[in-house]
Parts: C-alpha cells; structure tokens; sequence
C-alpha cells in the first residue's frame, strides 16, 4: 500500500472500438463536469483530462501524452482487460493508479460494473477507495550466443529486448504442431529440460488468465511470486511451480526450428531461436497500481468472476 493522492485530475483511457465504451466515457464527463455524484463533491473542483487519441474520438480538447503521464492523479479505464493492459504499459513509468470499468468479458483487471459507476465516481473522488501495488514482469531476451555473453559476469552483452508484462510472458511454437524442449534454469542453476507446448510464467495478477488455464494457482495480486506453468507437457511429473520474490527464472529453447514465438501479455510477440536466453524476474523499480473498491477484496472477485465456492445441483 501507499499513500493516497487527493484527486483534482482525473484520466480516462477509453477503448474507442467498442461504442458504448465511447458513450460511458461521455456520461463520465458529464458526471463529473456537473458534479453529480452520489456523495459529497471534493473540495477542489475535478477536472479530466484526456489523452491524443480519447480527445479525438470523444470531440474535446485533449493534452499531449507527456503533460497527460504527469498530471493525472488517477485514470478511469473503460473498456476490457485488454484495453486495463494496454492502459498499464501506458502508464508504466509514471506513479498513477488505474480503476477499470469493465464493458468486455471476464474482467478480473477491470472489475467495476457500469451500472456503478456514480458511485464508484464518487467514492474515488472523494478518497474513500483503496490502494493496491501490482509486481510486474520484466523480461529481457538475449540473441546472438546470448547465452555465453550473459554467463560471464563482465560481459557488457545487452538485451535484444527488455519487455514488462502484466499478466504473463509465454513462449510456445506457432501453427506447427512441433514439441518444443526448454531448458529451465533458476538463478542460473540448471533445473531440467522440458518438453512441452509451450511455458508461462505469470505475475500473481496473470494468475487469473492463461496459467489458470494451465492448471496453475490462484494468487492476490499484491503478493510477490512467479508462476511457471508448462503448456501440455510431454512429461508426468512437469506440475506449476511457485518462484521466491528474488528468483530470476531463465529459459533457453533447446529445439523448436524457426517457428517459436515470445508473447507480451498476449498482445506483442517477439520472434525467438534455439539458444536465446530469456530472463525473467519482478522488477524491482516497477509496479502496477490499481483502485479498489471498499468491501469488494480480490476473493470477493474469484467467487463472482469463477464461481468459487458455488455449488452446482445436477438434477
């Protein structure tokens, strides 16, 4: 946790492809430039701002991406979790929490419900909301007999890439049914080939998404671990494994060909080789911050979102 910021300027990060994203954007505005919410105004007088794109499809004068990144005090994001994500590597440099207005699927990023959004307007802007830091991947792949550059502690080798993911970093092959063999290592210490599908290793907030799929844990979000989780693995004992706070896991594709594909939160993907060394640990300069509604805990979430807890009766 940490301190909470008075809020005078609020963001808005809209997904302008789904139309009433767009429209609950517009019914924002008015909330706020009317001062109708359902509890007692702030002091200072709110003002939004809107970022290039947001100010174009809204009609309204808007501020360049800098003056946006430094001085919004807290972002409205509508849309999916798609759209949270894209919203998080947006502000990821800057210290600005998001609370996420879900009008896509599943929505464990974006979690607030349209039909509150007067209320939680109103409790945001009045302070009464709560405050949670989310660890983040980062991940830096090294090309070019990468791995005998990195095993050498002078090496001045720098990464091909260096890339943050909220949720998860996946390597898997493409269209070609071909098992792949990584090799695993944990702070450089061998751990074992696997042959599989493909591996994830998630944050705790990816714990929710495709390594539930894997058969991986659930985790809050706040907590600080990996997750890794093979993707159909050709073995028996090959189970989702918990990594410590400090670990930096390692994989190097041993076999695969050409047709291996690194994905960013199932956005972004970087083609990879046989030999590149990929590392991925929590970084420790960057975080997440999300906006958390009061009475509403993660578990709250998992029972709503997964139906935890919830007994089926077969007639």
């Amino acid at each position: 946790m940490y301190p909470k910021k008075k809020i005078t300027k609020l963001g808005m990060i809209v997904n302008s492809q789904k139309p009433e994203a767009v429209e609950m954007a517009r019914l924002i505005l008015r909330i706020v430039r009317d001062g109708k919410t359902e509890s007692e105004a702030p002091e200072e007088r709110v003002s939004i701002l809107l970022p290039p794109h947001e100010a174009s499809i809204l009609s309204e004068r808007g501020v360049s991406d800098e003056e946006w990144l430094g001085g919004v005090d807290a972002a409205i994001v509508i849309g999916g979790d798609g759209t949270f994500l894209r919203a998080s590597r947006y502000v990821l440099d800057a210290t600005i929490p998001l609370y996420g207005v879900n009008l896509g699927h599943l929505g464990f990023l974006a979690s607030g419900k349209p039909e509150n959004i007067e209320l939680d307007l109103a409790n945001i802007l009045n302070g009464n909301y709560e405050l949670v830091e989310r660890p983040i991947l980062q991940c830096e792949v090294f090309t070019d007999n990468a791995q005998a550059a990195v095993s050498d502690p002078n090496s001045a080798k720098s990464p091909t890439h260096t890339l943050f993911a909220i949720n998860e970093v996946v390597l898997t092959k493409n269209a070609i049914a071909r098992l792949l063999h990584i090799e695993v290592r944990f702070n450089d210490k061998f751990f074992g080939v696997l042959p599989a599908d493909g591996i994830i290793i998630s944050s705790p907030t990816g714990s929710t998404a495709y390594a539930l799929s894997a058969g991986g844990p659930i985790m809050p979000p706040h907590m600080r671990s990996m997750i890794l989780a093979p993707i159909c693995a050709h073995t028996l004992y090959s189970r989702p494994l918990l990594a410590a706070p400090d670990d930096t896991i390692t994989l190097i594709p041993r076999s695969g060909g050409l047709d291996m594909t690194l994905t960013q939160d199932g956005q972004l993907a970087y083609e990879v080789l046989p030999g590149d060394r990929i590392n991925i640990s929590l970084s420790k300069d960057s975080v997440i911050r999300t906006i958390a509604m009061p009475g509403r805990s993660f578990l709250d979430l998992v029972q709503e979102k997964l139906g935890w807890g919830q007994s089926l009766v077969v007639e």
